[in-house]
């Protein structure tokens, strides 16, 4: 047996040499699909004792003396083929009686139901189209393993219909924001995913070096600053959809690589973006599922607007007791996470314990649709002051079913109050905060030239598939999660 095929089933390895013996190519070629499984279920009256040719994997065979039926899955479901050996001759039922779950096929044959009343494809001729050497998991339990559903994808996307519609609402998600966000007027844009500077969040970035350039650089951690000046540029409503990288830890709800949705609208501010937040998700979930209503773990959400908001330093006290606004100094902070036992994963200051309070005493308790508004400057270094309150930012995130899906601002367009908050940012650096925003002498040069007022938004995509599709962990959502490498 050849070395690389080692661990392979040996049987299956035979049959494999035994089509290429009698002339059939194991890994077959084209092969003209006409219609999918789901086309001859949504329409048996049409379809009926019509001829079609589909394709897929064979997931189930059962032999009734010279008979069989098998069901054969593609990537709209799964439907029943009969195979008859006096129709299709000795040799060829001998043929198809050799082959194994797994292995993939192509039929053609007309449309009929069974005595049971199953919707069927009485095959006149099929075609072998790919060998299956390795056999799929058992029937009746399934791909249950996590790890090895995160790591063989391929392998949960065959056994697992669920995983694979997923994905397929997970594309219809991404194209219906698109959909929306063109019929606004939106222009998708593409900026590049290395930064010399890691811009436009607080998080810690993943650096490689160009050897040309002898120039150290940053994947992005997000796409807003470059996005913002293009506003700076005259394109007043840009989009982009793109990948973000950040080297943070992960969880159920965190992946260092992820998709993001970043929009940028000028002449509007956060009041818009809320706008355009409860309206757009609304119609996404309309577009895709037919419904604004989604089961989030056993709880059901309703996403029709409007959105109640609620002040985050309201939030925090209802939920959690503590008055931020009381927070004057880093000492202060740290007195409340010690009377509260919050443990802090980075250097106690407002801002970090804000961010503490609102993940574990706030945001669990958003079910419903929420918009929390006027986040403190402290934790809002690029939304601009509110100027009945300049302690304030007008900035949202959007929670709903427990989780963030949205963040948001009224962006900060004083080049003067930018560099002041970016030299705090600096500070916050120095005292060991990694995440902390870095300088960014060129953007601040870009809003010297003029920003006009601007509302802008980012939505995580694979945290709203998240929630859309009822999946707990972002894994789920992810095609290819990163997994620490196996010993």
């Amino acid at each position: 047996m050849d070395e690389e095929l080692q661990g392979v089933d040996s049987t299956r390895l035979r049959k494999m040499d035994s089509l290429r013996n009698q002339g059939i190519d194991p890994f077959g070629h084209r092969y003209d699909v006409s219609h999918h499984a789901a086309d001859v279920h949504n329409d048996y009256e049409g379809f009926e004792g019509k001829n079609v040719s589909v394709a897929g994997r064979l997931m189930a065979i059962r032999y009734h003396g010279k008979a069989c039926f098998a069901d054969l899955d593609d990537i709209s479901g799964r439907i029943q083929i009969y195979v008859k050996a006096d129709e299709v001759g000795a040799e060829r039922y001998d043929l198809f009686s050799s082959f194994d779950v797994g292995d993939i096929v192509g039929v053609s044959g007309t449309v009929f139901k069974t005595r049971k009343g199953e919707t069927s494809i009485h095959v006149k001729e099929f075609v072998f189209l790919s060998k299956c050497l390795r056999p799929l998991p058992e029937k009746w339990h399934g791909l249950k393993d996590v790890e090895v559903r995160y790591r063989q994808r391929y392998l949960d996307l065959i056994v697992n219909p669920e995983v694979r519609n997923t994905f397929i609402v997970r594309t219809k998600v991404v194209r219906a924001i698109r959909n929306y966000l063109d019929s606004q007027g939106f222009l998708e844009v593409e900026t590049p995913a290395m930064h010399a500077i890691a811009g436009g969040a607080n998080a810690r970035p993943f650096i490689t070096h160009h050897n040309a350039l002898d120039l150290d650089l940053y994947l992005r951690i997000a796409v807003e600053l470059h996005l913002k000046r293009l506003i700076v540029g005259g394109l007043e409503r840009v989009y982009e959809i793109g990948r973000n990288f950040r080297n943070e830890g992960i969880s159920t709800k965190h992946n260092p690589e992820f998709t993001m949705l970043e929009l940028y609208q000028a002449y509007s501010d956060y009041e818009g973006m809320m706008e355009v937040c409860e309206d757009m998700l609304s119609a996404v979930a309309r577009g895709v599922l037919g419904t604004t209503r989604i089961t989030y773990g056993d709880q059901e959400v309703d996403l029709a607007p409007p959105w109640p908001r609620l002040r985050l330093v309201d939030a925090i006290r209802q939920y959690s007791g503590v008055d931020v606004t009381g927070i004057r100094t880093d000492e202060d902070a740290r007195a409340v996470a010690s009377r509260h036992g919050l443990t802090m994963d980075k250097a106690v200051s407002k801002s970090s314990l804000i961010d503490k309070l609102l993940e574990t005493h706030v945001e669990p308790r958003l079910i419903q649709p929420t918009f929390l508004t006027d986040y403190p400057v402290e934790v809002s270094p690029l939304a601009k002051r509110m100027s009945t309150d300049p302690s304030l930012t007008y900035r949202f995130e959007a929670f709903a079913g427990g989780r963030e899906l949205a963040n948001a601002f009224s962006e900060l367009n004083d080049p003067v109050d930018q560099r002041r908050r970016f030299l705090q940012q600096a500070q916050e650096k120095a005292k060991g905060d990694d995440e902390a925003h870095p300088m960014d002498e060129d953007y601040v040069t870009a809003l010297e030239y003029g920003m006009p007022p601007t509302g802008g938004m980012g939505i995580g995509i694979d945290r709203l598939v998240m929630f859309l599709t009822n999946s707990p962990s972002i894994r789920d959502v992810i095609l290819f999660p990163l997994l620490r490498p196996r010993e």
